[in-house]
């Protein structure tokens, strides 16, 4: 991390990308303006992306620790601040606050099954733990991916997602809500899509996505057999100013900033306002 939390470093916009039709979800691809503002991190983490005169919002990082020299960021335009964020053009500079929070669990899933469960443009910082494993592959065992979305359109990374779709050493399972035509996976929501596939409860469990759709995930885990022990969650949407100066990621006796985001659910279960 910087020295000082409050400062941004700046960035260079390189790439952008719209992940969809109508551009509303964007990933943007970033690099260090200054050599020694380089910093580690690890999937799971996320950084607050500041627009001068504008104000900031956190993100998870989407590009995995081994893609080295650019951060990843996706991006949904859902107001102020992502507006702005998508006004940006190649060459563009920005701020970026982090990295901040704690990562999912790796040490812990070295020679474990994994099964990671996503939904929607939240699938960013699962996409950072997917790589990272895919790049430490004997580390792991096997790997189950079911991700998830409104419709076609709303998933994103879908050149990664056919390239992985190919590989014979990870699972994928891919859903949208409801049928359209020349769709030919699967079609219902991640928590059904989650009890039908049916994963080994032996494995440990990522999940991210919409609070609804974690909510309605944990208990069919529960009721797969998996233990509250092994399964992790990220609650990146409950984080504000990523220091816990500003007292609004409180859930509990936790504060997201500061505990998280990354949770087991053994960690969650006792507080009723989490999801």
């Amino acid at each position: 991390m910087c020295n000082n939390a409050y400062i941004p470093i700046p960035m260079k916009v390189e790439k952008i990308l719209s992940e969809n039709p109508d551009g509303s979800l964007r990933t943007f691809d970033l690099s260090f303006v200054n050599e020694e503002d380089k910093f580690d991190y690890m999937p799971g983490q996320f950084c607050e992306f500041s627009i001068l005169g504008k104000g900031e919002s956190p993100f998870g990082i989407a590009s995995s620790p081994t893609e080295e020299g650019i951060l990843k960021f996706t991006v949904n335009r859902t107001g102020s601040v992502t507006n702005e964020i998508h006004y940006l053009n190649v060459g563009d500079v920005i701020g970026i606050r982090g990295p901040l929070g704690n990562w999912y669990p790796l040490e812990k899933l070295k020679g474990k099954d994994v099964v990671i469960i996503g939904g929607g443009f939240a699938f960013t910082t699962l996409r950072s733990m997917l790589i990272y494993m895919l790049e430490h592959r004997e580390d792991y065992g096997a790997i189950t991916v079911i991700y998830g979305a409104r419709n076609p359109d709303l998933l994103i990374y879908k050149d990664e997602l056919a390239e992985w779709d190919k590989r014979d050493d990870l699972t994928l399972h891919l859903t949208i809500d409801t049928p359209v035509e020349g769709w030919d996976k699967y079609c219902g929501f991640v928590p059904t899509i989650t009890e039908q596939v049916s994963p080994d409860p032996s494995a440990w469990a990522i999940v991210c996505g919409p609070p609804i759709m974690i909510k309605f995930t944990l208990p069919v885990l529960k009721k797969l057999g998996f233990d509250d022990k092994r399964i992790y969650t990220s609650l990146e949407r409950r984080m504000k100013c990523g220091i816990g100066k500003c007292g609004r990621c409180g859930i509990g006796s936790k504060y997201v900033c500061i505990d998280g985001p990354v949770f087991s659910f053994e960690e969650l279960k006792s507080i009723p306002d989490a999801f």
